[in-house]
């Protein structure tokens, strides 16, 4: 099943690529001849899955998008207070090549300007027997998790003609921010701007920001904590130039742009996203990048004042139905069917807040479901705020599970999801509880892969499992010592703390078990229907009855009364051996049940 977040970034793909605004950087002549319809959407999880749409593997030079990524180095080698004397870390306003140096001292607005990023070049310095742009390669190379490497056509041109970065250097080495021969500063500055990368790079460079500094598909520390904290707070404020503030108002995410067209956007704790398209606005601003970026954080609701949580994956667990059966007695037929068909109903269990992060992590489970699921339970009782997005993309899933013939079942006793679901097709069956949601599950597979036989709405004494063990004359010796019952649906047929009265054998109907719970509620156990017994189990707990049992609907029993199973014991112990074998056997089943389900409780 194709997720929603990608037939979403499909749409939005197809749709922004009409915009013919904007021209390639040509500044460097070796960047003017880029074909002004590439165009790439590239968005990676914090957790390293990625989504990609368009040229993502269509290479081109990082430019100023290197600017965060050599100043974390700065601070990571120096710490804050040696770079802040060097490069400050206020908003410009200017455009990215503006001399924005203070009166005085020299010290360039930031680190995200071509003067401020000339200074932070100067900063790094060699170590370990590598030079400076070889740290400074390999730790873009750790960013984007494989080795990078450099145009050398794009370099000799920068070298060509960068005349203001040139002029820039040396007027900083005026000030005395760049202590030494700022030539070996130019070049290192100009190689590192013409690192080939692509799209799918640059958006692992942004979820590894986003990622505290970890890169979330090698796993590699590339930049500690703190230094990933100043590069942020530094971007969000000074990464988009005289732009800053719309970027900050529209899209709400630190960014950066280059003029060979990249773009990236960094949610923090959640994803980074990174667009590619060459053609530039009068900012130095892909034209595409800038659209797609809005529309992103405005239909994902990724800006980070709605986003601010950190996007810890939603999935508290999944797990098929055979984990945690819904305790309701079946026969040996329709247990068989369980056991061969339980994989076919899977349970999601969901916890926190559905923002994107969360979102996307749910609807990717979904989107990876086998082709053998017939059903989906989304447990929703603990989650806690949900988001526009949520219910959209939820709702686009279940539109898609419904096209390859999956069912989506909800335990959503708060009404989370009512609204999302109040008009659609075919109505999504919603439950309380997860062993109700269960239990619907499980009959529509013994439906679907057993036949309708198995589950029989009104049986003979003979046909009831827990008998199964004994001929045909010791069925009807017991039967004839049965007594015939009927109960309304309501009726209390058994209560907590009553003696033994019997093993009543159900007819038709069904009968619900259930205990006291600690805060006074009623805990559901077991639902029965026709062919399963009740009442034997108080026998292994001092003839005292342990759950109360009431009926569901209009129930016809026979009961073998405690009277009747004495007066068997006294008269036929033969029988009453077998009768006792048939029903331990039936009430170990049970018990095996019940401490599968308790299991799953006790880690709730």
């Amino acid at each position: 099943m194709e997720s929603p977040i990608e037939s979403y970034l499909k749409t939005i793909h197809r749709e922004i690529s009409d915009l013919r605004d904007g021209k390639p950087y040509s500044t460097i002549p070796a960047m003017a001849n880029v074909d002004p319809d590439n165009f790439g959407i590239c968005l990676t999880t914090v957790d390293g899955y990625m989504y990609e749409v368009g040229d993502t593997r269509e290479e081109f030079t990082i430019q100023s998008i290197s600017k965060p990524f050599t100043y974390g180095l700065a601070l990571a080698d120096l710490g804050m207070e040696a770079v802040d004397a060097k490069v400050d870390v206020e908003p410009s306003g200017d455009t990215f090549n503006e001399i924005s140096l203070a009166p005085g001292s020299g010290r360039p607005s930031n680190a995200m300007i071509n003067a401020g990023a000339l200074t932070a070049t100067s900063l790094v310095r060699s170590r370990g027997g590598n030079t400076r742009f070889k740290r400074i390669l390999g730790t873009y190379s750790q960013f984007a998790g494989r080795q990078l490497g450099v145009d050398e056509e794009i370099f000799r041109s920068e070298v060509e003609h960068g005349h203001r970065n040139r002029a820039l250097a040396y007027l900083l080495r005026s000030f005395d921010i760049i202590e030494d021969d700022p030539t070996p500063v130019i070049e290192d500055y100009f190689r590192q701007c013409s690192v080939m990368v692509n799209c799918m790079d640059l958006s692992i460079m942004a979820a590894t920001l986003a990622n505290s500094g970890r890169n979330p598909i090698t796993g590699v520390e590339v930049l500690d904590l703190l230094s990933v904290e100043r590069v942020l707070s530094v971007m969000t404020t000074c990464g988009m130039y005289d732009d800053a503030g719309s970027w900050i108002s529209t899209v709400g995410m630190p960014a950066k742009s280059g003029v060979a067209g990249g773009t990236i956007a960094v949610l923090p704790g959640q994803v980074g996203l990174a667009i590619y398209s060459p053609p530039l606005d009068e900012h130095g601003s892909s034209v595409r990048g800038m659209a797609a970026s809005q529309r992103l954080s405005r239909d994902m609701e990724l800006h980070f004042v709605r986003a601010a949580r950190a996007g810890k994956s939603a999935i508290r667990a999944a797990y098929d139905i055979r984990a945690t059966p819904s305790g309701i007695r079946r026969t040996d037929e329709a247990m068989d069917v369980l056991r061969e068909h339980g994989h076919r109903a899977r349970v999601i269990e969901l916890n926190g807040d559905l923002l994107f992060a969360g979102t996307e992590s749910m609807v990717r489970e979904l989107s990876g479901l086998d082709d053998d699921v017939d059903f989906v339970i989304l447990d929703l009782r603990r989650v806690d705020e949900v988001a526009d997005v949520s219910l959209r993309l939820l709702g686009e899933a279940r539109e898609n599970l419904t096209k390859v013939g999956c069912g989506l079942v909800l335990i959503d006793g708060e009404g989370t999801l009512a609204e999302t679901f109040k008009d659609v097709d075919v109505p999504v069956p919603t439950f309380d509880t997860r062993t109700a949601a269960v239990e619907w599950c499980e009959n529509e597979l013994i439906t679907r892969h057993g036949g309708d036989l198995l589950l029989p709405s009104t049986v003979e004494v003979s046909q009831c499992p827990a008998l199964s063990p004994l001929t045909a004359e010791d069925i009807e010796s017991l039967t004839l010592r049965m007594e015939d019952r009927t109960y309304e649906k309501g009726h209390v047929v058994r209560r907590v703390g009553q003696v033994f009265g019997g093993v009543y054998f159900i007819l038709s109907g069904k009968i619900v078990t259930s205990v006291p719970g600690p805060s006074g509620e009623r805990l559901k156990l077991t639902t029965l229907s026709a062919g399963m017994t009740f009442g034997e189990l108080a026998l292994g707990s001092d003839d005292r009855q342990e759950t109360t049992v009431k009926a569901l609907e209009d129930v016809h029993v026979k009961v073998l009364t405690a009277s009747a199973i004495r007066a068997i014991e006294e008269e036929d112990p033969k029988l009453a051996v077998e009768l006792w074998k048939a029903l331990t056997r039936d009430a170990y089943t049970r018990v095996d049940l019940y401490l599968r389900e308790t299991a799953v409780r006790i880690r709730d």
